[in-house]
């Protein structure tokens, strides 16, 4: 058990805490944030919280549903919420086990075959680099579409196989292996098609003149008919991820139904979560114009200062939290005595405010649809991103919990990692929560 502990500072932690373990792999791997927390965290407070197949839990910042795909693992109710649509889609898929397996095998096997033929045709051959016939003119991304992606995110040879793959995939668009066959394709695309590298940040590694795109994918799609064998007599555990913003709680959840939350909410730093999954998001249709992107970010939590808005008014919740104010004012006068005068330097204190404040929207939302007695886990981390000063994100969190009438059970220090920006060690911690059994009046 994850011992409670008092803040203090850590010379170091054991990076193999975020790993996931082997036995973890089946169904966690098919699709995964570089950011995700790992199953056995999960399964910690599951049983700390004496959750078990009579229980509900719920993870309302779901990313790629670590927590309801172990939950539903382990044979417990469990309900998302995700407001990215890639995410919200690989968790969806991660999550329907009732497909045959050897009926998805099969259709891969064909695929591949349509899809090599294919490429074959126009002299390009998949499994190997060799020149291919120049006079073959290479399909592309239009203007639009290529100017939502990281420049050189996927060269332009692997781009066109894949474009060529994906025609085959979507013959199955009315079939039940659909979703299946998509994120796989999603997972080869990130992990050896294209040219991203993640650490933790997102960009662009050694360009790739070339490489396979069929092989990739169609290995993907035997660990998912081989993790289907294993899993499937658990298909009929319920599990549901709503695709919305966890600031506004879905009307279908019914009132006093959550024994517990599990969850990692977006950290407040300048990451654009949106570009993590901007690649697959673009091949696969969930994102294609600067419409649907911006749709997008105005449902995610205000994090960074990409996805801030004129209107957005979220700092209201915690306009006479003392604390946050003072940080804001200590980023504000940081960032005049550096002489940071861009616009998005100017909108860095607005932005910790917006994201203290959307999480205690957040919480306020949450409590029509928490049982008495619920316990919750926020895995969070402390940010020094903001012109070095220091965001210590769990404390806050929970003083802004405990003054909305949640009790504060504890933090609990995940593990530590390295800041780039200052060379100290910033603590990832579990902020425990506890809904009254009995509402004070």
């Amino acid at each position: 058990m994850i011992a409670t502990t008092e803040r203090k500072k850590t010379k170091h932690s054991d990076p193999r805490i975020n790993r996931i373990n082997v036995s973890d792999a089946p169904v966690h791997n098919w699709y995964r944030f570089v950011l995700s927390y790992p199953p056995h965290i999960v399964r910690e407070y599951l049983e700390r919280f004496n959750c078990d197949s009579s229980s509900t839990v719920l993870d309302p910042f779901c990313g790629t549903g670590t927590t309801v795909v172990e939950c539903k693992k382990l044979g417990i109710p469990s309900i998302g919420i995700e407001a990215n649509p890639l995410a919200h889609f690989a968790a969806s898929t991660k999550l329907d086990w009732d497909v045959n397996s050897d009926l998805l095998l099969t259709a891969a096997r064909e695929l591949a075959v349509r899809a090599g033929e294919r490429l074959s045709a126009q002299g390009i051959e998949d499994e190997f680099y060799q020149p291919y016939n120049e006079s073959v003119r290479l399909r592309s991304l239009d203007p639009d579409r290529e100017k939502l992606i990281l420049k050189n995110s996927i060269s332009p040879l692997p781009l066109h196989k894949s474009l060529e793959l994906l025609d085959e995939i979507n013959r199955y668009r009315k079939k039940s292996i659909w979703n299946h066959l998509r994120l796989a394709f999603a997972k080869a695309l990130i992990s050896s098609i294209g040219n991203l590298k993640f650490g933790p940040e997102v960009g662009v590694g050694k360009l790739k003149e070339d490489a396979p795109v069929i092989s990739p994918w169609f290995t993907e799609v035997q660990h998912m008919a081989d993790d289907l064998v294993e899993v499937h007599e658990k298909v009929t555990v319920p599990s549901v991820i709503y695709l919305a913003d966890a600031r506004y709680i879905p009307d279908s959840i019914k009132p006093a139904s959550v024994d517990c939350v599990i969850t990692s909410p977006p950290y407040p730093n300048e990451k654009d979560y949106s570009r993590t999954t901007r690649l697959e998001s673009v091949l696969l249709g969930f994102i294609s114009s600067r419409d649907d992107l911006r749709l997008i970010k105005r449902n995610l939590m205000r994090s960074n200062t990409r996805g801030v808005y004129k209107e957005d008014d979220d700092d209201i919740w915690i306009a006479t939290h003392s604390g946050i104010q003072e940080i804001a004012e200590e980023i504000e006068h940081r960032r005049i005595e550096l002489g940071k005068t861009s616009g998005f330097e100017r909108m860095y204190a607005r932005v910790a405010k917006l994201y203290f404040g959307g999480m205690a929207k957040h919480f306020e939302q949450l409590k029509p649809i928490l049982k008495p007695g619920a316990k919750l886990a926020y895995v969070v981390g402390d940010q020094a991103s903001y012109l070095r000063v220091m965001i210590r994100t769990g404390e806050l969190l929970s003083e802004v919990a405990e003054k909305l009438g949640y009790e504060v059970l504890g933090i609990d220090l995940f593990r530590t990692r390295l800041s780039t920006t200052t060379g100290e060690q910033l603590r990832e911690e579990v902020v425990l929560l506890k809904w009254p059994e009995k509402i004070k009046k």
